[in-house]
C-alpha cells in the first residue's frame, strides 16, 4: 500500500522518544486513510486514492520537519521535568542527612573556612539547574508559541546537564574527602543515598545525551537540507 510505504519512510525520517513518536506517525497514517476512504467513497480506485492522499499531505521531506520540531521539545520537556523533580530530591536528601550526621555540632568545629562556602555553592550550582529545567519546561510547553527555536533551549539543556554533572561530582567530593573532620554518616545511609543519587545522574546523562545527539542532528540536516 502506498501509504504504509509513506508512513515508512516518514517514520525513518524522524527522530525522538518512541512514545510520541508512534503516536505522532500513527495520528498521521489515520488521517491519510481517512483521506483515502473518502476518495474511494467518491468512486476512485483504491491506489488512486491513496496517491491523491498521499499528495495532499505532502511529501516527507516537507513535513518531517514539523514533527521533528515537536519531539525534540518533547525530549526537552522529559529531562526538564526530570531535572525539576529530581535535583530538589538529591539536595534534599544530602541536607537531610548531613543534619543527621554528625549527631552533635562538635564534629562541625573541624571544619574548614571554605566548607560552608562550598557546600552553599554546591547547593546554588544544583538547585539553579533544577530551575532552569522547570523554565526549560515552561519553554517548551505553555511558552512554545513565544519560543522561535525550540532546538536551541532543548539543546542548552543537555549542554548544561553535562557541564553541571562533572562540577557538582567534583564539589561532592571535596566536601567529602577534602577536610580533617571525621565522617559520621552511617554506612547504610551513605550507600543509599549515593545509590540514589547516582541513579538519577545515570538518568539525567541518558536524556541530555538524547537532548544534545538529537539537536546535533537537526542541526546537521538543516545545513545540508
Amino acid at each position: 500500500m502506498l501509504i504504509d510505504d509513506y508512513m515508512a519512510e516518514l517514520d525513518d525520517a524522524l527522530s525522538g522518544p518512541q512514545g510520541p513518536k508512534r503516536d505522532m506517525v500513527v495520528e498521521a497514517r489515520d488521517s491519510l486513510v481517512d483521506t483515502a476512504d473518502a476518495l474511494e467513497a467518491d468512486g476512485l480506485d483504491r491506489a488512486e486514492a491513496e496517491r491523491l492522499a498521499v499528495a495532499e499531505f505532502g511529501r516527507v521531506s516537507e513535513v518531517a520537519p514539523g514533527y521533528q520540531a515537536e519531539l525534540t521539545a518533547a525530549t526537552g520537556r522529559r529531562l526538564g521535568v526530570l531535572l525539576l523533580v529530581s535535583v530538589p530530591i538529591t539536595v534534599a536528601m544530602w541536607a537531610v542527612l548531613w543534619r543527621m550526621y554528625p549527631a552533635t555540632d562538635e564534629v562541625w568545629l573541624h571544619q574548614p573556612g571554605w566548607y560552608s562556602a562550598v557546600s552553599r555553592l554546591l547547593d546554588i550550582i544544583q538547585l539553579g539547574t533544577g530551575l532552569y529545567g522547570g523554565l526549560v519546561l515552561f519553554a517548551l510547553s505553555r511558552g512554545a508559541r513565544w519560543i522561535r527555536r525550540p532546538r536551541l533551549a532543548t539543546r542548552s539543556l543537555g549542554v548544561l546537564v553535562w557541564a553541571m554533572l562533572p562540577v557538582t561530582a567534583g564539589l561532592g567530593m571535596l566536601l567529602t574527602y577534602g577536610t580533617d573532620a571525621p565522617n559520621t554518616l552511617g554506612f547504610l545511609p551513605a550507600v543509599l543515598a549515593n545509590l540514589v543519587t547516582s541513579a538519577l545522574w545515570g538518568v539525567q546523562i541518558y536524556c541530555a545525551t538524547r537532548c544534545v545527539r538529537l539537536t546535533r542532528a537537526r542541526g546537521t540536516a538543516a545545513t545540508h537540507g
